[in-house]
């Protein structure tokens, strides 16, 4: 082709030369037209040679092009397909990983070791907002020691100032009910939606004792369901110590709903029991639970859901039996659930209350359930804000405070 092109140059000039020579003598010979017919038609050879170049250059970078992109989607299919492999795998494993070590879904129940919010130091009450709250530890038996809050009433705000443990003890004597708090799992005692619900009590005249189980906050010990109900048991009977006539009622919040149970029963079947028992955000069992519970979405309709997930749990001890523990539990029960409860959903609170209601244990007490609307967004946790809770929680223990306030008078 390079050749081709040389010679097609070279006779251009040749008759170029020849034209410019002849035209002085004889402008419109037959030769002068035969060389400028040969010229035109050199250069229109020489033009289509030009695009004939181009066109094929242009093919091949197209082509090349092709293959490249070719080659990135390749690879990225490659790269999703390994992800998407690693992915299932994994998602097999994990049931029989859970099957085999038992313990881990004693830890997903528990949480003790979310400690939420972090860097509080929970000997000092008062930086969460909490100056009329003192911090004990309290050991409910050899080597397990709990941390304990005790929050008095709003009005002995001021007098409350730079007291000691003894005048904090004293003050459960005094003319004011009395709430032992028993929080979810999870964060510490002073988890930030706990410590707005120690405040609401207090501006509603009520002391709040509140602790972190063994294994929770500063806590000590390794946290089972029977050790939990020991540890709930002994500030119980702390209280009572010390509390004179005055009404004391337990209030469970979600897993602390298994414990409360677990407690009241144990405290009517010694006749000891409460004034007054309020479950918040409850369950019905612990398996019930965590066969609705968000994190098992992706499982529940896994072949042998609850030979994997649910069983393990039971080997465990767990059981946190809600709907059998109301039998047997002769108090006041005040049942509050949020329709839009994204943990305990709200039929498994209903489904309790359904159980408790025509139980024998509380055919001489009230039985009540609250649900709270969706629409308000309490969610799981967040009831303490509702401005109709003072006038539940009036209405439903004006009746046991005025009895108490009578049989001391």
């Amino acid at each position: 082709m390079r050749k081709r092109n040389e010679s097609v140059a070279l006779e251009h000039e040749r008759y170029a030369a020849s034209a410019s020579s002849s035209s002085s003598s004889s402008s419109s010979s037959p030769s002068s037209s035969a060389a400028t017919a040969a010229l035109d038609k050199d250069c229109r050879l020489k033009k289509n040679l030009r695009l004939a170049g181009k066109g094929t250059k242009e093919l091949g970078s197209s082509n090349a092009g092709m293959k490249r992109a070719f080659g990135r989607r390749k690879g990225l299919w490659f790269r999703l397909r390994k992800i998407l492999l690693w992915l299932l795998a994994l998602y097999i494993a994990i049931p029989f990983l859970v099957k085999l070590c038992p313990g881990i879904q004693a830890k997903l129940i528990f949480l003790n070791f979310v400690r939420v919010p972090y860097f509080i130091d929970l000997k000092k009450p008062q930086e969460q907002g909490l100056n009329h709250t003192y911090n004990y530890y309290l050991q409910p038996e050899e080597g397990v020691t709990i941390g304990v809050w005790h929050t008095v009433p709003a009005v002995l705000w001021k007098n409350a100032q730079g007291k000691d443990q003894v005048w904090y003890e004293d003050t459960l004597a005094s003319n004011h009910p009395i709430i032992l708090y028993l929080h979810g799992n999870a964060g510490t005692r002073g988890g930030d939606h706990r410590v707005a619900l120690y405040k609401v009590l207090s501006s509603l005249g009520y002391h709040v004792v509140t602790f972190d189980y063994r294994g929770w906050g500063d806590s000590i010990g390794t946290p089972t369901e029977g050790g939990m109900t020991y540890d709930a048991l002994h500030v119980f009977d702390w209280i009572k110590a010390r509390s004179g006539y005055n009404p004391v009622y337990i209030w469970g919040h979600s897993l602390g709903t298994g414990v409360a149970t677990n407690l009241v029963r144990r405290l009517c079947e010694r006749e000891t029991p409460p004034d007054a028992l309020i479950l918040e955000s409850p369950f019905t069992n612990i398996r019930e639970e965590a066969k609705s519970h968000p994190f098992s979405v992706v499982y529940r309709y896994f072949p042998g859901f609850d030979w994997f997930f649910l069983d393990p749990i039971t080997s465990s001890g767990i059981k946190f039996a809600n709907d059998e523990n109301v039998k047997y539990i002769s108090c006041s029960l005040l049942i509050l659930h949020a329709e839009d409860d994204p943990i305990v959903p709200f039929h498994l609170g209903r489904k309790l209350y359904n159980i408790a209601a025509p139980s024998q244990s509380f055919r001489d007490f009230k039985v009540q359930f609250i649900p709270f609307h969706r629409d308000l967004g309490y969610r799981h946790k967040y009831i303490y804000k509702s401005p109709e809770l003072p006038r539940i929680l009036r209405e439903f223990l004006g009746k046991s405070e005025h009895e108490h306030h009578e049989l001391r008078h």
